[in-house]
């Protein structure tokens, strides 16, 4: 463990640690998203193919931090409809990660992220469909599945969750707790495929460990930020951040 410590370059570790740190407090403020925001910069510092498993392995050693802050707004009801679905869809993504090319989902999440300015007409409505509990199923399992590919999916889910009725802390505090789930299910199948080597254990950590300091800064600022607020700040997120993958991804094809 010591060798694979001196082999890797302190400005890698510096760097993560920083990026998750200010990723989660926006994470945190703005409803989600910071594994999305940490795809470009984790990218670049260790690879492509390597950031998908060492940001899940970020965000699932954050989980606990956050859900120890948010643990009194979970809804509870709604855990059971999404987590068994998203765990069969993490598994099955994880078989077959070093086989698909994620950029085309990529550019769809990315559009879909964009359109959500239109759906809330920039926050000034608190719901534009109404979202059955049986429909987080599916959504369960197609979310987990591509998020397990790509390494972040987590604005999308915004809508979805905001649609239900849950604002601030119960939008978060459930979403957490779903991710936890699922996080279990990523880093095992990670794991059992052979994905996570020692190196990305370690990166992971300095990640995560940046995520949990992020999530303690974030929700200070997120108690003064009244609902109309944080349903802005919210949007705006998606639609950056679809703005990014799309870019992103016509540069990777075209």
């Amino acid at each position: 463990m010591l060798d694979i410590l001196q082999a890797i370059p302190n400005w890698h570790l510096a760097g993560l640690f920083l990026a998750g740190m200010i990723a989660f407090v926006i994470s945190t403020i703005s409803g989600g998203g910071g594994a999305l925001l940490l795809i470009p910069v984790t990218s670049a510092l260790i690879g492509i193919s390597a950031a998908p498993p060492v940001i899940n392995l970020g965000n699932f050693i954050s989980r606990p931090s956050r859900l120890y802050l948010f643990w009194h707004h979970i809804d509870w009801s709604l855990i059971k409809y999404y987590a068994p679905s998203a765990i069969v869809g993490a598994w099955l993504a994880a078989l077959l990660f070093s086989r698909l090319d994620g950029s085309w989902i990529q550019l769809l999440v990315g559009a879909f992220l964009i359109s959500t300015v239109l759906q809330y007409r920039f926050g000034k409505v608190e719901k534009s469909f109404n979202m059955p509990k049986l429909g987080f199923v599916p959504l369960g399992f197609i979310t987990a599945f591509i998020s397990t590919l790509v390494g972040g999916l987590g604005p999308v889910l915004n809508p979805f969750y905001m649609n239900t009725g849950l604002q601030k802390e119960d939008l978060i505090a459930t979403k957490t707790a779903n991710s936890f789930f699922v996080g279990l299910a990523q880093i095992g199948s990670y794991t059992f495929f052979g994905v996570l080597t020692a190196n990305l254990w370690i990166y992971g950590f300095a990640l995560g460990l940046g995520a949990v300091v992020g999530n303690i800064i974030g929700k200070r600022f997120l108690a003064g930020m009244n609902i109309k607020q944080f349903r802005v700040m919210l949007i705006l997120l998606m639609v950056i951040s679809g703005v990014v993958m799309i870019v992103q991804n016509v540069m990777i094809l075209f």
